[in-house]
Protein backbone atom coordinates (compact mmCIF):
# COMPACT_ATOMS: atom_id res chain seq x y z
CA UNK A 1 0.00 0.00 0.00
CA UNK A 2 2.10 2.90 -0.96
CA UNK A 3 1.68 6.52 0.89
CA UNK A 4 -1.81 8.24 -0.32
CA UNK A 5 -2.70 12.06 0.81
CA UNK A 6 -4.88 12.54 3.06
CA UNK A 7 -8.55 12.83 1.42
CA UNK A 8 -6.92 9.18 -0.41
CA UNK A 9 -6.49 8.11 3.06
CA UNK A 10 -9.57 8.75 4.44
CA UNK A 11 -11.41 7.49 1.31
CA UNK A 12 -9.51 3.81 2.32
CA UNK A 13 -10.17 4.00 5.75
CA UNK A 14 -13.81 5.01 5.04
CA UNK A 15 -14.46 2.35 2.68
CA UNK A 16 -12.86 -0.57 4.96
CA UNK A 17 -14.54 0.71 7.86
CA UNK A 18 -18.24 0.53 6.93
CA UNK A 19 -18.73 -3.28 5.20
CA UNK A 20 -16.96 -4.04 8.73
CA UNK A 21 -19.27 -1.93 11.05
CA UNK A 22 -22.34 -3.88 9.52
CA UNK A 23 -20.31 -6.98 9.81
CA UNK A 24 -20.15 -6.49 13.30
CA UNK A 25 -24.19 -5.47 13.45
CA UNK A 26 -24.44 -8.74 11.86
CA UNK A 27 -23.21 -10.30 14.71
CA UNK A 28 -24.48 -8.70 17.11
CA UNK A 29 -27.93 -9.64 15.85
CA UNK A 30 -27.08 -13.16 15.64
CA UNK A 31 -26.39 -13.00 19.67
CA UNK A 32 -29.92 -10.79 20.03
CA UNK A 33 -31.55 -13.14 18.85
CA UNK A 34 -30.16 -16.14 20.15
CA UNK A 35 -31.16 -14.52 23.54
CA UNK A 36 -34.59 -13.04 22.37
CA UNK A 37 -36.05 -16.84 21.72
CA UNK A 38 -34.75 -18.65 24.14
CA UNK A 39 -36.57 -15.75 26.54
CA UNK A 40 -39.43 -16.96 24.58
CA UNK A 41 -39.16 -20.38 25.48
CA UNK A 42 -38.12 -20.64 28.65
CA UNK A 43 -36.28 -18.72 31.80
CA UNK A 44 -33.95 -21.73 31.84
CA UNK A 45 -33.29 -22.12 28.04
CA UNK A 46 -32.07 -18.63 28.74
CA UNK A 47 -29.54 -19.31 31.46
CA UNK A 48 -28.23 -22.24 30.15
CA UNK A 49 -27.53 -20.26 26.22
CA UNK A 50 -25.86 -17.76 28.61
CA UNK A 51 -23.79 -20.10 30.54
CA UNK A 52 -22.21 -21.28 27.51
CA UNK A 53 -22.19 -18.68 24.93
CA UNK A 54 -20.69 -16.39 28.00
CA UNK A 55 -17.69 -19.29 28.10
CA UNK A 56 -17.14 -19.94 24.17
CA UNK A 57 -14.48 -17.64 24.55
CA UNK A 58 -12.70 -20.69 26.38
CA UNK A 59 -12.65 -22.64 22.71
CA UNK A 60 -12.17 -19.64 20.73
CA UNK A 61 -9.24 -18.74 22.09
CA UNK A 62 -6.90 -20.25 19.35
CA UNK A 63 -9.24 -19.95 16.64
CA UNK A 64 -8.66 -15.86 17.73
CA UNK A 65 -5.21 -15.57 18.48
CA UNK A 66 -4.05 -17.50 15.55
CA UNK A 67 -6.67 -15.14 13.74
CA UNK A 68 -4.92 -12.30 14.63
CA UNK A 69 -1.28 -13.57 13.27
CA UNK A 70 -3.13 -14.30 10.14
CA UNK A 71 -4.19 -10.61 9.33
CA UNK A 72 -0.52 -9.45 10.45
CA UNK A 73 1.46 -12.63 8.44
CA UNK A 74 -0.39 -12.24 5.66
CA UNK A 75 -1.56 -8.19 5.17
CA UNK A 76 2.35 -7.43 5.61
CA UNK A 77 3.18 -10.03 2.95
CA UNK A 78 0.93 -8.88 0.58
CA UNK A 79 2.23 -5.29 1.35
CA UNK A 80 5.52 -6.39 0.32
CA UNK A 81 4.07 -7.72 -2.71
CA UNK A 82 5.06 -11.59 -1.99
CA UNK A 83 2.42 -13.15 -3.00
CA UNK A 84 2.94 -16.94 -2.65
CA UNK A 85 4.51 -15.87 0.78
CA UNK A 86 1.05 -14.10 1.53
CA UNK A 87 -0.57 -17.83 -0.14
CA UNK A 88 1.33 -20.13 1.71
CA UNK A 89 0.27 -18.74 5.27
CA UNK A 90 -2.99 -18.57 4.08
CA UNK A 91 -3.02 -21.98 3.47
CA UNK A 92 -1.21 -22.64 7.28
CA UNK A 93 -3.64 -20.57 8.78
CA UNK A 94 -6.69 -22.58 7.43
CA UNK A 95 -5.01 -26.42 8.35
CA UNK A 96 -4.35 -24.70 12.29
CA UNK A 97 -7.81 -23.87 11.91
CA UNK A 98 -9.50 -27.01 10.54
CA UNK A 99 -7.18 -28.66 12.73
CA UNK A 100 -7.85 -27.12 15.89
CA UNK A 101 -11.66 -27.22 15.76
CA UNK A 102 -11.20 -31.16 15.60
CA UNK A 103 -8.87 -31.17 18.55
CA UNK A 104 -10.72 -29.11 20.49
CA UNK A 105 -14.56 -30.93 19.26
CA UNK A 106 -12.54 -34.86 20.63
CA UNK A 107 -11.48 -32.85 23.83
CA UNK A 108 -14.65 -31.34 24.96
CA UNK A 109 -17.21 -34.19 24.23
CA UNK A 110 -15.70 -36.77 26.61
CA UNK A 111 -14.96 -33.50 29.30
CA UNK A 112 -17.91 -31.84 29.17
CA UNK A 113 -19.56 -33.14 32.35
CA UNK A 114 -16.44 -31.29 34.13
CA UNK A 115 -17.04 -28.58 32.45
CA UNK A 116 -20.20 -27.94 33.55
CA UNK A 117 -19.62 -28.88 36.70
CA UNK A 118 -16.52 -26.29 36.61
CA UNK A 119 -19.07 -23.61 35.89
CA UNK A 120 -20.99 -24.09 38.74
CA UNK A 121 -24.00 -24.80 36.73
CA UNK A 122 -27.35 -24.66 39.16
CA UNK A 123 -29.02 -28.16 39.68
CA UNK A 124 -32.27 -27.77 38.06
CA UNK A 125 -29.99 -26.56 34.64
CA UNK A 126 -27.47 -29.08 34.30
CA UNK A 127 -28.78 -31.35 31.62
CA UNK A 128 -30.14 -28.55 29.40
CA UNK A 129 -26.57 -26.61 29.93
CA UNK A 130 -25.17 -30.12 29.22
CA UNK A 131 -26.98 -30.08 26.28
CA UNK A 132 -26.63 -26.94 25.14
CA UNK A 133 -22.59 -27.71 25.29
CA UNK A 134 -22.53 -30.17 23.75
CA UNK A 135 -24.06 -29.42 20.18
CA UNK A 136 -21.68 -25.94 20.52
CA UNK A 137 -18.97 -28.42 20.56
CA UNK A 138 -19.88 -29.88 17.45
CA UNK A 139 -20.17 -26.18 16.40
CA UNK A 140 -16.29 -25.73 16.80
CA UNK A 141 -14.83 -26.79 13.84
CA UNK A 142 -16.50 -24.94 10.94
CA UNK A 143 -16.81 -22.10 13.56
CA UNK A 144 -12.82 -22.03 13.82
CA UNK A 145 -12.76 -22.02 9.75
CA UNK A 146 -15.69 -19.00 9.94
CA UNK A 147 -13.08 -17.06 12.02
CA UNK A 148 -9.77 -17.77 9.92
CA UNK A 149 -11.33 -17.82 6.52
CA UNK A 150 -12.40 -13.93 7.49
CA UNK A 151 -9.50 -12.85 9.01
CA UNK A 152 -7.62 -14.03 5.38
CA UNK A 153 -10.09 -12.02 3.38
CA UNK A 154 -9.80 -8.85 5.35
CA UNK A 155 -6.18 -9.27 5.13
CA UNK A 156 -6.23 -9.21 1.66
CA UNK A 157 -8.73 -6.19 1.80
CA UNK A 158 -11.65 -8.28 0.48
CA UNK A 159 -13.67 -6.82 3.10
CA UNK A 160 -17.13 -7.72 1.89
CA UNK A 161 -16.47 -10.94 1.81
CA UNK A 162 -17.00 -11.64 5.66
CA UNK A 163 -19.94 -8.84 5.31
CA UNK A 164 -21.67 -11.23 2.98
CA UNK A 165 -20.59 -14.30 5.36
CA UNK A 166 -22.32 -13.08 8.11
CA UNK A 167 -25.06 -11.65 6.15
CA UNK A 168 -25.89 -15.36 5.60
CA UNK A 169 -25.26 -16.68 8.98
CA UNK A 170 -27.56 -14.11 10.05
CA UNK A 171 -30.10 -15.31 8.29
CA UNK A 172 -30.12 -18.91 8.92
CA UNK A 173 -30.22 -18.46 12.37
CA UNK A 174 -32.69 -16.22 12.54
CA UNK A 175 -35.01 -18.23 10.31
CA UNK A 176 -33.73 -21.22 12.64
CA UNK A 177 -34.02 -19.67 15.44
CA UNK A 178 -37.67 -18.88 14.92
CA UNK A 179 -39.05 -21.62 12.95
CA UNK A 180 -37.69 -24.29 14.92
CA UNK A 181 -37.10 -22.57 18.35
CA UNK A 182 -40.84 -21.56 18.66
CA UNK A 183 -42.46 -23.20 15.64
CA UNK A 184 -42.88 -20.41 13.33
CA UNK A 185 -42.96 -20.39 9.34
CA UNK A 186 -44.54 -23.20 9.50
CA UNK A 187 -42.18 -25.28 10.94
CA UNK A 188 -42.08 -27.97 13.78
CA UNK A 189 -41.68 -26.48 17.03
CA UNK A 190 -38.55 -27.83 18.28
CA UNK A 191 -37.57 -25.47 21.41
CA UNK A 192 -34.49 -25.39 22.44
CA UNK A 193 -32.82 -27.79 20.03
CA UNK A 194 -34.07 -25.80 17.16
CA UNK A 195 -32.19 -22.79 18.76
CA UNK A 196 -29.01 -24.40 18.93
CA UNK A 197 -28.83 -26.18 16.03
CA UNK A 198 -29.65 -23.34 14.35
CA UNK A 199 -26.55 -22.12 15.50
CA UNK A 200 -25.13 -24.73 14.21
CA UNK A 201 -26.82 -24.84 10.60
CA UNK A 202 -25.63 -21.01 10.34
CA UNK A 203 -21.59 -21.09 11.36
CA UNK A 204 -21.83 -24.29 9.06
CA UNK A 205 -23.50 -22.84 5.92
CA UNK A 206 -21.17 -19.24 6.77
CA UNK A 207 -17.75 -21.67 6.51
CA UNK A 208 -18.92 -22.95 3.43
CA UNK A 209 -19.63 -20.17 1.93
CA UNK A 210 -16.10 -18.48 2.93
CA UNK A 211 -14.45 -21.89 1.07
CA UNK A 212 -17.25 -21.84 -1.73
CA UNK A 213 -15.55 -17.71 -1.99
CA UNK A 214 -11.72 -19.26 -1.43
CA UNK A 215 -12.69 -21.87 -4.20
CA UNK A 216 -13.72 -19.88 -6.88
CA UNK A 217 -11.14 -16.59 -6.69
CA UNK A 218 -8.97 -19.43 -7.09
CA UNK A 219 -6.64 -19.40 -3.42
CA UNK A 220 -7.90 -22.70 -2.33
CA UNK A 221 -5.74 -24.80 -4.30
CA UNK A 222 -2.89 -27.52 -3.65
CA UNK A 223 -0.11 -24.43 -4.18
CA UNK A 224 -1.00 -23.11 -0.84
CA UNK A 225 0.01 -25.69 0.94
CA UNK A 226 3.18 -25.22 1.55
CA UNK A 227 6.23 -27.64 2.08
CA UNK A 228 7.42 -28.30 5.69
CA UNK A 229 10.50 -27.10 5.24
CA UNK A 230 8.69 -23.59 4.63
CA UNK A 231 6.02 -24.40 7.54
CA UNK A 232 9.30 -24.70 9.91
CA UNK A 233 10.78 -21.50 9.24
CA UNK A 234 7.09 -19.83 8.82
CA UNK A 235 5.09 -20.93 11.54
CA UNK A 236 7.54 -19.14 14.25
CA UNK A 237 6.18 -15.39 13.67
CA UNK A 238 2.93 -16.72 13.69
CA UNK A 239 3.38 -18.18 16.98
CA UNK A 240 5.36 -15.37 18.43
CA UNK A 241 2.30 -12.73 16.92
CA UNK A 242 -0.61 -15.27 18.13
CA UNK A 243 0.68 -16.21 21.57
CA UNK A 244 0.64 -13.30 23.67
CA UNK A 245 -3.05 -12.52 21.47
CA UNK A 246 -4.58 -15.94 23.03
CA UNK A 247 -2.60 -15.22 26.58
CA UNK A 248 -4.42 -11.65 26.62
CA UNK A 249 -7.61 -13.29 25.40
CA UNK A 250 -7.43 -15.29 28.45
CA UNK A 251 -6.08 -12.13 30.79
CA UNK A 252 -9.00 -10.36 29.59
CA UNK A 253 -12.07 -12.66 29.77
CA UNK A 254 -10.83 -13.61 32.96
CA UNK A 255 -10.39 -10.26 34.45
CA UNK A 256 -13.99 -9.68 33.50
CA UNK A 257 -15.39 -13.20 35.04
CA UNK A 258 -13.51 -11.79 38.25
CA UNK A 259 -15.36 -8.39 38.15
CA UNK A 260 -18.71 -9.95 37.62
CA UNK A 261 -17.84 -11.80 41.17
CA UNK A 262 -16.75 -8.28 42.62
CA UNK A 263 -19.69 -7.16 41.48
CA UNK A 264 -22.05 -9.83 42.61
CA UNK A 265 -20.69 -9.85 46.10
CA UNK A 266 -21.33 -6.34 46.92
CA UNK A 267 -22.53 -5.44 50.24
CA UNK A 268 -25.00 -3.25 48.63
CA UNK A 269 -27.52 -3.97 45.59
CA UNK A 270 -25.11 -6.35 44.11
CA UNK A 271 -28.41 -8.28 42.39
CA UNK A 272 -30.05 -4.92 40.42
CA UNK A 273 -25.93 -3.66 39.98
CA UNK A 274 -25.34 -6.70 38.14
CA UNK A 275 -28.59 -6.80 36.37
CA UNK A 276 -27.52 -3.05 35.51
CA UNK A 277 -24.15 -4.17 34.32
CA UNK A 278 -25.33 -6.51 31.89
CA UNK A 279 -28.38 -4.60 30.51
CA UNK A 280 -25.63 -1.57 30.02
CA UNK A 281 -22.77 -3.89 28.44
CA UNK A 282 -25.60 -4.32 25.70
CA UNK A 283 -25.60 -0.96 24.86
CA UNK A 284 -22.31 -0.40 25.55
CA UNK A 285 -21.57 -3.09 22.77
CA UNK A 286 -23.60 -1.34 20.16
CA UNK A 287 -21.84 2.54 20.99
CA UNK A 288 -18.35 0.38 19.98
CA UNK A 289 -19.31 -1.63 16.97
CA UNK A 290 -17.75 1.46 14.97
CA UNK A 291 -14.90 0.78 17.38
CA UNK A 292 -14.52 -2.71 16.24
CA UNK A 293 -14.49 -1.88 12.97
CA UNK A 294 -11.57 0.92 13.08
CA UNK A 295 -9.41 -1.35 15.11
CA UNK A 296 -10.00 -4.33 12.19
CA UNK A 297 -8.84 -1.63 9.89
CA UNK A 298 -5.69 -0.19 11.68
CA UNK A 299 -4.71 -4.28 11.74
CA UNK A 300 -5.35 -4.38 7.49
CA UNK A 301 -3.37 -0.63 6.74
CA UNK A 302 -0.99 -1.34 9.46
CA UNK A 303 0.09 -4.42 8.15
CA UNK A 304 0.50 -3.91 4.19
CA UNK A 305 2.14 -0.37 5.51
CA UNK A 306 5.19 -2.26 7.37
CA UNK A 307 4.65 -5.20 4.52
CA UNK A 308 6.02 -2.12 2.17
CA UNK A 309 8.97 -1.06 4.21
CA UNK A 310 7.04 2.36 5.53
CA UNK A 311 7.10 2.42 9.29
CA UNK A 312 6.18 6.27 9.25
CA UNK A 313 3.88 6.50 7.28
CA UNK A 314 2.32 3.51 9.42
CA UNK A 315 2.68 5.16 12.84
CA UNK A 316 0.28 8.37 11.02
CA UNK A 317 -1.62 6.39 9.38
CA UNK A 318 -2.57 4.47 13.09
CA UNK A 319 -3.41 8.06 14.65
CA UNK A 320 -5.15 9.25 11.45
CA UNK A 321 -7.99 6.03 12.15
CA UNK A 322 -7.39 7.12 15.85
CA UNK A 323 -8.07 10.67 14.93
CA UNK A 324 -11.29 9.60 12.48
CA UNK A 325 -12.97 7.43 14.93
CA UNK A 326 -12.79 9.49 18.03
CA UNK A 327 -14.52 12.49 15.98
CA UNK A 328 -17.47 9.60 14.51
CA UNK A 329 -18.15 7.79 17.96
CA UNK A 330 -17.45 11.19 19.75
CA UNK A 331 -20.41 12.41 17.62
CA UNK A 332 -22.64 9.34 18.58
CA UNK A 333 -21.74 9.64 21.94
CA UNK A 334 -22.99 12.98 21.84
CA UNK A 335 -26.27 12.80 20.45
CA UNK A 336 -26.87 9.68 23.11
CA UNK A 337 -25.88 11.06 25.98
CA UNK A 338 -28.88 13.17 26.78
CA UNK A 339 -31.33 10.18 26.83
CA UNK A 340 -29.08 7.45 28.45
CA UNK A 341 -32.40 7.72 31.00
CA UNK A 342 -34.51 6.84 28.61
CA UNK A 343 -32.38 3.61 26.98
CA UNK A 344 -31.56 2.55 30.32
CA UNK A 345 -35.09 2.59 30.78
CA UNK A 346 -35.87 0.76 27.77
CA UNK A 347 -33.36 -1.81 28.59
CA UNK A 348 -33.98 -2.45 31.84
CA UNK A 349 -37.48 -1.43 32.74
CA UNK A 350 -37.42 -1.91 36.46
CA UNK A 351 -36.40 1.33 38.36
CA UNK A 352 -33.79 -0.30 40.45
CA UNK A 353 -32.00 -1.93 37.43
CA UNK A 354 -32.59 0.99 35.43
CA UNK A 355 -31.02 3.46 37.72
CA UNK A 356 -27.90 1.16 38.04
CA UNK A 357 -27.48 0.87 34.20
CA UNK A 358 -27.37 4.23 33.23
CA UNK A 359 -25.15 5.12 36.35
CA UNK A 360 -23.16 2.07 34.16
CA UNK A 361 -23.49 4.01 31.14
CA UNK A 362 -22.47 7.42 32.23
CA UNK A 363 -19.19 6.42 33.40
CA UNK A 364 -18.50 3.95 30.49
CA UNK A 365 -19.53 6.75 27.85
CA UNK A 366 -17.29 8.58 29.69
CA UNK A 367 -14.37 6.81 28.63
CA UNK A 368 -14.61 6.32 24.96
CA UNK A 369 -11.77 8.42 24.27
CA UNK A 370 -9.86 5.85 26.37
CA UNK A 371 -11.50 2.56 25.43
CA UNK A 372 -11.42 4.16 21.55
CA UNK A 373 -7.40 4.81 22.28
CA UNK A 374 -7.14 1.16 23.31
CA UNK A 375 -9.27 -0.47 20.26
CA UNK A 376 -7.44 1.77 17.26
CA UNK A 377 -3.94 1.20 18.63
CA UNK A 378 -4.34 -2.16 19.79
CA UNK A 379 -5.51 -3.36 16.34
CA UNK A 380 -2.50 -1.09 14.81
CA UNK A 381 -0.24 -2.61 17.10
CA UNK A 382 -2.06 -6.14 16.32
CA UNK A 383 -1.23 -5.84 12.26
CA UNK A 384 2.31 -4.92 13.10
CA UNK A 385 2.84 -8.38 14.98
CA UNK A 386 3.31 -6.23 18.18
CA UNK A 387 0.40 -7.85 20.17
CA UNK A 388 3.02 -8.72 23.47
CA UNK A 389 2.27 -4.80 23.97
CA UNK A 390 -1.21 -5.21 23.74
CA UNK A 391 -0.74 -7.98 26.40
CA UNK A 392 1.21 -5.48 28.37
CA UNK A 393 -1.29 -2.75 28.54
CA UNK A 394 -4.67 -4.99 28.89
CA UNK A 395 -2.90 -6.73 31.62
CA UNK A 396 -1.77 -4.30 33.85
CA UNK A 397 -4.97 -1.94 32.84
CA UNK A 398 -7.05 -5.50 34.24
CA UNK A 399 -5.16 -6.88 37.07
CA UNK A 400 -3.43 -3.82 38.48
CA UNK A 401 -5.67 -1.25 38.04
CA UNK A 402 -9.82 -2.02 37.12
CA UNK A 403 -9.92 -5.36 39.53
CA UNK A 404 -8.12 -4.08 42.78
CA UNK A 405 -9.65 -0.82 42.68
CA UNK A 406 -13.04 -2.19 41.89
CA UNK A 407 -12.94 -4.09 45.39
CA UNK A 408 -11.68 -1.12 47.06
CA UNK A 409 -13.88 1.10 45.87
CA UNK A 410 -16.90 -0.98 45.53
CA UNK A 411 -16.45 -3.48 48.47
CA UNK A 412 -14.41 -0.70 51.42
CA UNK A 413 -14.81 2.74 50.69
CA UNK A 414 -18.46 3.45 48.36
CA UNK A 415 -19.91 0.32 49.17
CA UNK A 416 -21.83 -0.11 46.03
CA UNK A 417 -21.65 -0.32 42.17
CA UNK A 418 -20.63 3.08 41.37
CA UNK A 419 -17.32 2.06 42.97
CA UNK A 420 -17.08 -0.87 40.20
CA UNK A 421 -17.87 1.44 37.26
CA UNK A 422 -15.06 4.27 38.33
CA UNK A 423 -12.51 1.07 38.61
CA UNK A 424 -13.47 0.45 34.74
CA UNK A 425 -12.54 4.31 33.77
CA UNK A 426 -9.53 4.26 35.42
CA UNK A 427 -8.35 1.28 34.17
CA UNK A 428 -9.53 2.28 30.64
CA UNK A 429 -7.44 5.73 30.96
CA UNK A 430 -4.27 3.54 32.39
CA UNK A 431 -4.72 0.94 29.26
CA UNK A 432 -4.84 4.04 26.74
CA UNK A 433 -1.80 5.60 28.22
CA UNK A 434 0.34 2.45 28.20
CA UNK A 435 -0.49 2.27 24.32
CA UNK A 436 -0.84 5.43 23.31
CA UNK A 437 2.77 6.04 25.18
CA UNK A 438 3.74 2.86 23.06
CA UNK A 439 2.63 3.65 19.74
CA UNK A 440 4.08 7.20 19.72
CA UNK A 441 7.27 6.44 21.25
CA UNK A 442 8.26 3.21 20.95
CA UNK A 443 10.04 1.01 18.27
CA UNK A 444 6.83 -1.27 17.56
CA UNK A 445 7.20 -1.29 13.82
CA UNK A 446 10.35 -4.16 14.59
CA UNK A 447 7.82 -7.11 15.16
CA UNK A 448 6.74 -7.05 11.97
CA UNK A 449 8.48 -9.74 9.23
CA UNK A 450 12.14 -9.26 8.54
CA UNK A 451 13.07 -9.82 4.96
CA UNK A 452 14.16 -13.30 4.45
CA UNK A 453 17.93 -14.34 4.02
CA UNK A 454 17.36 -16.84 1.46
CA UNK A 455 14.22 -18.22 -0.83
CA UNK A 456 12.73 -20.45 1.59
CA UNK A 457 10.33 -18.00 3.84
CA UNK A 458 8.39 -16.86 0.34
Amino acid sequence: MPSLSSSSQARVIWNLSWPQVLMMLFNFLIGFVDVWVAGQIDSRVQAALGIITQSLFLFLVIATAVAGGAVAAISQSMGAGRILRAERYTGLCLLIAAASGVVFLAIGLPLRDVFVWALQVPDDIVPLTRYVLQVFLYTLPPYYMLIMQNAVFRARQQVMVPLYTMIVVTIVNTIGDIGFGLGRFGLPNLGVSGVVWATFSSITFGAAFGLLVLRRDGTLRRRIFAPWRWVRRAFPYLFKVAMPAGIMQIVWHSGYLVLFAITASLPENSVNALAGMAAGARVESLLFLPGFAFSLTASIMIGHLLGANEPEEARRTGLRILGISMIAIGLLAACVWPFLHDIAGFIAPKPEVQAEAENYLVYNVLAIPFTLTSMILAGALSGAGATIYNLVGMGLGTWLVRLPLAYFLGHVVMRNATGVWISMLASQACQATILFYIFTRRDWQRFAMSKPRNGTHR
